[in-house]
């Protein structure tokens, strides 16, 4: 079956710090390659659609999938479903992803019959089975699967993490791939999943608080066939097992592999294993990003982060002393006043990291979309980005804006424009004498992307596509089998690293 996969155009945040390559779409093309399909894939973070509509004229692909691991990206998904029914009245559709997982019914309603299913869970595994069960009915019968009909039983989790690598070849312009100065830049994966279950995050409850690990023999592979320079890591929390994380060192050393690095973990995680990052850098790690998400106690509390603002204050000064760049999040609570912000910019002012914002918001797979919910201003899925509000401010909205972009211009002004040029020329100089301009590029556009009146505008755009809110929001906090979208065997107890 000739098959064409389909990831979505970039979020707010991703026109000017990076461009990821579709790391699980690549592997879900893989799976489907062996099991005989003819393969194409299309990433409209580069392409645009008017490439989507000639390849369905061109490759005539007889099943669709879309990959929908954003919310933001909903009514883009939708509307190119529906216009590929129009042009292509029997072509199958059907869309999988992290979000996807989370909205099934909701989507299929949504694009009136555009869609023909939802995959939940990890699609190297259901994909293949669905395709191979076309064109005959009840496909929600099977594990993952959801139509307007019904659905299957509950996704199970991969048993092996090694079999399906990354179909890389199908990717096309991959010198568009960047995180920061790492232009170009490979995505790889150590391990999958993540033991805590902080309130704001749905990685957990995505894959049944478990946690899994490639082989390091496999992972040295893996790099080995890797052309770029340049590697982003895209584990949830990376070496939160030390062994397995030494272990992939040695096998990397072994083979004499080198690239530059950048990965994201947890403050604790980084301070219990110090060893383990201190010999990643020596094997070319760089850049880190942490998780910070608030200064203070009381936020950290309520996130349900089971960390210190201690440990993260120690955490960075470990960071520093072993060399490696990193970048923080904080997460801006919509009920802050202009003292919060205030408080942000001087500590981002003072600190050499890269202080990133992000502001707090509840999705469907966390336990805060049950308990915050019923309080949304807007369920337009496109503001739910993490760069707007959807919750009520505490100050007027436009004001909230334009004191969000004011801190967030702490970054502009620190490390990016001239201020970057400067500090970066050779590395600049160097990335254009060899064609690479993602990184030089993304260093003037933040006055273009982020502005207090573009956010506040889109809050008045017409709204095609809204959020559903779920049943009994409000009401009491959720149990984590409940958000589960898939459920664990063994138990999480047996799998899960020590978090404590």
């Amino acid at each position: 079956m000739r098959v064409l996969l389909v990831h979505p155009s970039p979020l707010m945040y991703a026109e000017i710090y990076l461009r990821l390559e579709p790391l699980g779409l690549e592997r879900v093309a893989q799976a489907l390659r062996r099991a005989g399909h003819q393969v194409r894939l299309l990433d409209l973070q580069i392409f645009r659609h008017r490439d989507y509509f000639h390849l369905l004229r061109v490759f005539a692909p007889q099943a669709i999938g879309f990959s929908l691991n954003y919310l933001a990206n909903v009514p883009e998904v939708i509307e190119l479903a529906k216009a590929t029914k129009r042009l292509s009245p029997t072509a199958f559709c059907f869309v999988g992803g992290h979000s996807a997982s989370f909205i099934a019914t909701d989507l299929l309603e949504q694009a009136q019959g555009a869609l023909d299913c939802v995959l939940q869970g990890e699609g190297e595994a259901v994909a293949p089975q669905v395709l191979d069960a076309l064109p005959g009915p009840g496909l929600e019968t099977l594990p993952g699967v959801v139509t307007l009909a019904g659905r299957g039983p509950r996704p199970s989790l991969l048993q092996d993490l090694d079999r399906d690598l990354p179909a890389r070849d199908l990717t096309r312009k991959r010198r568009k791939y960047f995180i920061g100065r790492l232009d170009p830049c490979a995505s790889v994966e150590f391990t999958r999943g993540c033991p805590w279950d902080c309130a704001f995050c749905s990685a957990w409850t995505f894959y049944g608080r478990t946690y899994r690990l490639r082989a390091p023999e496999a992972v040295a592979e893996e790099l080995a066939q890797i052309a770029e320079p340049h590697v982003f890591v895209v584990d949830d929390v990376a070496f939160i097992r030390p062994e397995h994380g030494l272990a992939i060192a040695q096998a990397l050393e072994k083979r004499r592999i080198r690239k530059r690095y950048y990965l994201e973990t947890r403050c604790d995680v980084l301070l219990r294993h110090q060893e383990v990052f201190a010999r990643w850098k020596r094997l070319g790690l760089q850049y880190m990003f942490l998780g910070v998400e608030a200064l203070e106690e009381e936020g950290l509390r309520r996130y349900r982060k089971r960390v210190t603002p201690s440990e993260n204050f120690r955490a960075l000064d470990v960071a520093r002393r072993l060399g490696i760049t990193v970048a923080i999040n904080i997460i801006a609570d919509p009920g802050w006043e202009v003292h919060h912000f205030q408080l942000v910019r001087e500590w981002a002012l003072q600190v050499p990291e890269i202080v990133h914002l992000t502001v707090n918001t509840p999705y469907p797979g966390t336990e805060t979309w049950y308990t915050e919910s019923r309080r949304l201003t807007t369920r337009d899925y496109r503001l739910f980005d993490v760069q707007h509000a959807v919750l009520p401010t505490r100050l007027p909205l436009r004001q909230f804006y334009e004191e969000l972009v004011k801190t967030q211009a702490v970054l502009h002004r620190k490390h990016l424009g001239w201020a970057a040029l400067r500090k970066t020329l050779g590395v600049s100089l160097g990335l254009l004498l060899r064609g690479q301009t993602n990184f030089v590029r993304m260093l003037w556009k933040f006055s273009r992307v982020y502005h207090a009146e573009r956010q506040y505008r889109d809050h008045f755009q017409e709204v095609r596509y809204c959020l559903r809110l779920p049943p009994g929001s409000l009401l009491e906090k959720p149990s984590p089998e409940h958000l589960y979208i898939h459920h664990p065997s063994p138990p999480p107890r047996e799998k899960e690293a020590d978090t404590r």
